[in-house]
């Protein structure tokens, strides 16, 4: 009989567990609080405009790399239209100038040398090593056999260079290699507010570009994670909606006079259980471990994760559904501030601006969707939700002052706003029960862009964890890439060869 596999979550990670469980003869079934799949990977409805969470580029969207045979077996990419942009953002200086990031590599270069000769060393070194990153964008996993993985340890040559090289070095301390203010300021704008990001990041992300491998897919986020979904079912899974696991269930286990306990299902939140041969939980982490195990399986070093490392900052979206077609106007922008603006509590000096005109699916015709979004601080926000009145009061604060400077750069918008949607720290949480309202779980930083973390607990069998808190940097690939590794751990375990194939 077939091995029975209980995964919690139905994210990404969570229906790519699933979808490669099929795939290898095992016999799944997912739990997810919400009543969508893609957890964070979502989109939502508003009077006709879609306002998207999620994805602004995709690793992988290019036919040929890796991760591109990833999103086919998935069924995620088939007969989707990808957007490359030839420019990823544009940062506005108060000197006049703008940085247009093209994403274009010899383009970029031509353009920063332009803006800053005096600067050429530094642009040209930084070019370059987009140059030497662009091989290895399209390198999803190891090749088998031996000569699949020497040609792979060839062309990991010239990464495991640039790792050498700038594996310590943030983007922040990059910039401040630039004689030019300006450019200084705008390469410190491209780590998006995230301390000691790491300059290797920045580099790879602009090779994927180029490459033509992180484009957006139109239809948005939610439609992405539907497409997995319905290779999910394909494939025989089964999906329970509305089902928030409470508890994992553990039995003790006695193996050679030692005891070993093992995950056998799950507690629902309407006191059911659910039995399994395999628990995966592709759920929040901090959740799984000292919530559904009550903390029962951990060590220094798991311990040291939720004491000490740091998360990605939760966010404030701020979404506009407005009656004027934007397309003409650069679809990212940040600028700079005539005066300070103050979101939150925390005092802002820039905004940065955002359109979708590029997936006409978002909204109606000759209408925008625009999206401002800030960190922020979830201790502000947590004592907030708890007085309604408050809460909402500030969210419509935020929402007057951010349509207050949008005025400012386009005249007349103010009266064409049809949809104001502000999402917060607790929408975040309510949502997807992430920890602090994170959105992609630990931070990526010069310290942990490399680091492993172990995907089961100490003293647990039969129990895995996949996604964005056993994956340092997150994002939608991560989460793919977390889910079917798990299900190849499982295969390994159980000496059956790993599966995959194309719908």
């Amino acid at each position: 009989m077939d091995k029975s596999i209980i995964i919690i979550g139905g994210g990404i990670a969570g229906l790519a567990a699933g979808c490669y469980g099929q795939m290898n003869g095992y016999r799944t079934q997912i739990f997810e609080l919400h009543d969508k799949p893609g957890g964070l990977c979502t989109s939502w409805k508003r009077k006709g405009y879609t306002i998207d969470g999620c994805i602004h580029w995709l690793v992988g969207s290019g036919p040929g790399s890796g991760f591109h045979r990833i999103w086919e077996e998935l069924g995620a990419v088939q007969g989707r239209h990808f957007v490359d942009h030839e420019e990823f953002m544009r940062v506005e200086g108060a000197d006049g100038r703008t940085f247009v990031l093209y994403t274009d590599v010899d383009r970029l270069e031509q353009h920063l040398k332009e803006l800053a000769p005096a600067d050429t060393k530094v642009i040209k070194e930084f070019c370059n090593s987009v140059r030497l990153a662009t091989p290895f964008g399209s390198l999803a996993e190891m090749p088998g056999g031996l000569f699949g993985k020497l040609q792979a340890g060839f062309k990991m040559l010239p990464f495991l260079w640039l790792l050498g090289k700038y594996r310590k070095t943030s983007l922040q301390d990059f910039a401040s290699r630039f004689s030019d203010p300006f450019l200084r300021e705008a390469f410190s704008q491209f780590s998006l507010g995230l301390p000691d990001f790491p300059v290797l990041g920045f580099i790879l992300t602009l090779a994927w570009m180029h490459n033509h491998d992180a484009g957006y897919p139109i239809g948005g986020s939610l439609e992405f994670s539907q497409a997995i979904e319905r290779r999910y079912l394909g494939l025989g899974g089964e999906i329970h909606y509305k089902s928030r696991v409470n508890k994992i269930l553990v039995e003790a286990c006695l193996e050679q006079g030692r005891r070993n306990d093992r995950a056998v299902g799950v507690r629902l939140a309407d006191n059911s259980e659910q039995r399994a041969d395999v628990v995966i939980s592709a759920a929040d982490g901090h959740a799984t471990i000292f919530d559904m195990l009550e903390g029962k399986y951990i060590n220094d070093e798991i311990h040291a994760y939720y004491e000490r490392l740091p998360i990605f900052q939760p966010v404030i979206q701020v979404s506009l559904g407005v009656a004027r077609d934007l397309s003409n106007e650069p679809h990212m922008v940040t600028y700079s501030l005539d005066r300070p603006i103050t979101i939150a509590g925390e005092a802002r000096q820039e905004l940065g601006v955002k359109h979708f005109c590029y997936d006409p699916t978002l909204a109606p015709a000759g209408k925008s969707v625009v999206e401002v979004m800030f960190t922020s601080n979830y201790e502000y926000w947590k004592p907030l939700h708890e007085e309604r009145e408050r809460y909402e009061a500030e969210k419509q604060q935020i929402a007057l002052t951010v349509m207050a400077q949008l005025e400012k750069r386009l005249p007349g918008l103010t009266d064409q706003i049809e949809v104001v949607d502000v999402a917060t720290p607790m929408t975040y949480e309510n949502y997807t029960g992430n920890w602090q309202g994170s959105m992609e779980g630990w931070l990526i930083t010069t310290k942990t862009m490399t680091m492993r973390m172990s995907k089961t607990l100490p003293g647990l069998q039969n129990f895995y964890m996949a996604g964005q808190w056993v994956e340092p940097g997150g994002g939608v690939p991560t989460a793919a890439m977390s889910g079917r590794n798990v299900i190849r751990n499982i295969c390994r375990r159980d000496k059956r060869p790993f599966v995959t194939r194309v719908p």
